[in-house]
């Protein structure tokens, strides 16, 4: 039977491929956290237009109340006599008005602000992963001295992945 040999070079005198295979790793880490911020960063921004849209459903239905009331006098109005239970009536859906029209504006203020905070962790998240692609495309071309022993790639690699982790800070101090 044929034996295959396999050549290997010993690269141990390599210090640099050393530097780079640590500055690789280093990457790596990087991208991994910012990975798992962004992905927390969209899961927050989904459950806080869930809740947004919970809110936008009560101030339509505080809305539908009112419209319910209003409908209810104009009907006693086109249909019923002047009596004093029609006017008791209008006096009671007068004082649900007033309430209802009061909680809709406190609902919609919730609804809108719970909008925003949404907005700015959409934006938050967007930075992350601007920045989570930064650090892959500098991971994958640190990674190419391996192959090509251009010392290029480590430091355009190396740029890029600061530029990612920048971007990536940038989002959370915002």
């Amino acid at each position: 039977m044929a034996e295959l040999e396999v050549h290997t070079e010993v690269e141990s005198h390599d210090s640099f491929g050393k530097t780079i295979g640590v500055m690789a790793s280093i990457i790596a880490v990087l991208l991994a956290v910012v990975t798992i911020v962004s992905h927390r960063a969209h899961t927050d921004a989904v459950l806080m237009k869930s809740t947004a849209n919970d809110k936008w459903s009560y101030y339509q239905s505080k809305r539908i109340k009112f419209h319910s009331l209003e409908l209810g006098e104009d009907l006693i109005n086109v249909l019923g006599p002047k009596s004093p239970e029609a006017q008791k009536m209008l006096d009671k859906y007068a004082a649900q008005k007033t309430k209802y029209a009061h909680d809709s504006d406190v609902a919609q203020e919730d609804a809108k602000k719970q909008d925003e905070s949404a907005e700015q962790v959409e934006t938050r998240a967007l930075r992350y992963d601007f920045g989570e692609g930064l650090l892959e495309i500098g991971l994958v071309l640190t990674s190419l001295y391996f192959i090509s022993r251009s010392k290029l790639f480590p430091v355009i690699g190396g740029i890029g992945a600061a530029a990612g982790v920048a971007l990536a800070l940038s989002g959370y101090l915002m």
